[in-house]
């Protein structure tokens, strides 16, 4: 069930660690290669306040960015500044999501995203909330998909199968995690695979942060994923 104020006071919370330990880089760090090919730390930290003012405007009625160009020139022309603006960005960008959160009186009806993906305005503080967690392993700094919260990583994991459902370029699997949870993804056709593991390292692989290491693949190879 999806509760926006709960998972807004997660993103609240998620941001707080993800700024602590930003704190401790220094202007050199920020620089340095991120794990997302191409982007260094720098581009991470602007991308995630870039974020935060994108699902600004969604919440409240403007086009999330105004164009893919736009968006992407954004994130270079911030990704270079020193930490300590990265860090003031951040918390800033933050605080202006949270107060559009807050004011939201109508989290039952549909907003649009980029590429003309609609959902509902209650969806969007869990959006946020992925934002921030994955980024915060995507900086390098510790964090690893194994410190996510349980709830997160569960309900992450269904939210991506959800979106790789029906896709007829990803066979009908069956993902199962070593806890117990169970979902199912891919397409119709073609015989079932099943995919068992421990739900960080199953969401590592659907999430494209991991190759599919840990995991283990039975009625045909692990499967490709296409990229988010």
């Amino acid at each position: 069930m999806i509760d926006p104020v709960h998972d807004l006071a997660s993103v609240r919370d998620a941001t707080e660690r993800l700024l602590s330990a930003a704190a401790a880089l220094d202007d050199a760090a920020v620089a340095a290669p991120s794990r997302l090919p191409g982007w260094s730390r720098g581009h991470v930290l602007a991308h995630i306040a870039r974020n935060a003012d994108a699902l600004v405007n969604v919440l409240e009625g403007r086009p999330m960015y105004e164009s893919a160009e736009a968006r992407d020139a954004d994130i270079e022309r911030d990704a270079h500044r020193p930490l300590a603006e990265h860090l003031a960005d951040v918390r800033e960008s933050a605080a202006r999501f949270q107060s559009a959160g807050a004011a939201d009186s109508d989290w039952a009806r549909t907003v649009e995203l980029r590429n003309g993906v609609t959902d509902t305005a209650a969806r969007l503080p869990f959006r946020r909330l992925v934002e921030v967690e994955l980024h915060h392993v995507d900086l390098g700094v510790g964090y690893e998909l194994e410190h996510l919260p349980e709830d997160f990583t569960n309900r992450e994991i269904e939210f991506l199968t959800q979106r790789f459902s029906g896709l007829a370029a990803v066979p009908p699997t069956m993902v199962s995690s070593a806890d117990g949870g169970e979902w199912r993804t891919g397409g119709a056709e073609g015989s079932q695979i099943k995919v068992s593991g421990t739900a960080p390292a199953l969401l590592g692989w659907l999430a494209g942060r991991r190759d599919g290491v840990g995991l283990h693949a039975s009625g045909g190879p692990l499967p490709a994923l296409p990229p988010l």
